[in-house]
């Protein structure tokens, strides 16, 4: 590893006084992280600061959610204004004016057609109930026997039984048993061979959609609810789905009566300089999950945006009678609401929505500027996201990726490790100076650990 300082020592770590052992860490090597603790301590803009006062830039907008960046002391005025006047409400039976305000305005932004709003509190809890909807409307318009769930290789819906069932990411999979019943997965579009170091939309894979065809001649499409994906899938490393493939799928899904549901948690609200990735590919689903970026990831919230034909689908039987019996304690939460509204407001007065077209030309240029460094297998990006993939090591996946990431992190840039590759996206007011730095930062980690 040459000069390189080995990945067990966290840099310029202050003597930590911090007891580690009471929390469980999500989807983290808890004794590893332990023995070298890296920690914020604050955040505004597009900079993180550490414990011992280091600037590092935050270079995947927290976990793909800080799209207006970070210390908005718009939405935290709204959040302290709404704590004060109606900390919570009810919304089983009840409401309060910010629910249907917000449903409106996200109305406004969506996807035409895409009108009808369910709240939920995060991305997992989005795909459930995006699943559930699916279901019941089925059921609702005389299709009870489509019951089954088809989701995607390498596909990431949330930890949710749900959302891990149609999930494809072995290792999320592999330690729960118990899955729901009657779920299938299409193959994932990731081909090294024939569309490696591609710019936006890869060249290659457009009938890799097909394979739903074959899950329907196996299977019976009148067995077949729903089918979901993420537009471009962002946990396993930003993977921008072959040109073409998004049409293809919606046309093999109407032509079969299944719905589509789009997982946009990620990709929502900005991320590719459209609102939607429904609008960047210019495919409609039947159904889309939001979380994160909706309220900037400073109140747990989220969202499904249901199709106009889905929510009619499910208003019938006596006027009384609950239509869905589906709900969350927190959904619709005031301060959720609250911090939600003042977010969009900071998104449309800043065009946020938008800015990420004005600058996704730059962002391609500087990220493919990696390629021909040790070890670089890949380069992919799409909109403001971004992802660099190394060669692992011999026998031990992932160990390179984790030395590199380590290494970002002492010399100033965060950035989301998954296995042996590294995904960017910056919160949305990223200016060209930060992805210069950024780059710069990625080139020289894995200059040195490769």
């Amino acid at each position: 590893m040459g000069q390189h300082r080995s990945a067990a020592v966290t840099l310029h770590q202050i003597p930590n006084t911090i007891k580690t052992d009471s929390y469980w860490m999500p989807f983290t090597a808890n004794r590893q992280f332990k023995k070298a603790p890296r920690l914020f301590s604050s955040a505004e803009g597009m900079h993180y600061t550490t414990v011992d006062g280091r600037q590092v830039i935050d270079g995947s907008a927290g976990l793909w959610c800080v799209n207006a960046g970070h210390g908005r002391k718009q939405i935290a005025a709204a959040v302290e204004k709404q704590l004060m006047t109606l900390d919570f409400a009810p919304s089983f039976q009840m409401g309060h004016p910010l629910a249907f305000d917000f449903a409106e305005r996200l109305a406004e932004i969506a996807p035409k057609g895409l009108d009808r709003i369910f709240f939920t509190n995060s991305g997992s809890e989005s795909v459930d109930t995006a699943l559930k909807i699916a279901l019941a409307y089925q059921r609702s318009i005389g299709q009870a026997s489509r019951t089954r769930l088809i989701g995607r290789e390498r596909g990431y819906h949330g930890v949710g039984f749900g959302g891990m069932s149609v999930g494809g990411m072995v290792a999320n999979r592999r330690a729960f048993a118990t899955h729901l019943p009657g779920v299938d997965h299409i193959r994932h579009t990731h081909d090294l061979t024939r569309n490696a170091f591609a710019k936006d939309q890869p060249a290659h894979g457009a009938e890799l959609a097909d394979d739903l065809e074959r899950l329907v001649a196996l299977h019976g499409a009148e067995t077949i609810a729903a089918v979901i994906v993420e537009p471009v899938p962002g946990s396993t490393a930003v993977l921008p789905p072959p040109q073409g493939y998004l049409k293809r799928l919606r046309e093999i899904c109407d032509k079969h009566g299944i719905l589509l549901i789009f997982d946009e948690v990620i990709t929502g609200f900005g991320r590719l300089g459209t609102p939607f990735a429904a609008n960047y590919f210019g495919v409609t689903p039947d159904l889309m999950t939001t979380a994160k970026g909706i309220t900037n990831g400073t109140v747990p919230c989220g969202a499904v945006f249901a199709a106009r034909k889905i929510y009619d689908g499910l208003m019938t039987g006596p006027e009384g009678q609950i239509e869905l019996f589906h709900g969350y304690t927190y959904s619709a939460h005031p301060v959720a609401c609250a911090a939600g509204l003042a977010t969009l407001d900071i998104y449309k007065d800043e065009g946020l929505l938008t800015r990420g077209a004005s600058i996704a030309q730059y962002w391609q240029d500087a990220l493919h500027s990696l390629k021909g460094l040790p070890n670089v297998i890949d380069v992919r990006n799409c909109g403001l996201m971004g992802a660099v993939e190394i060669a692992p090591r011999d026998g031990v996946a992932g160990a390179r990726g984790y030395d590199v990431m380590v290494d970002c992190f002492n010399t100033g840039l965060y950035l989301r490790m998954s296995g042996d590759s590294f995904a960017m996206s910056p919160p949305l007011i990223v200016e060209k100076s930060h992805i210069d730095r950024m780059v710069s930062i990625l080139g020289d980690a894995i200059k040195r650990v490769a």
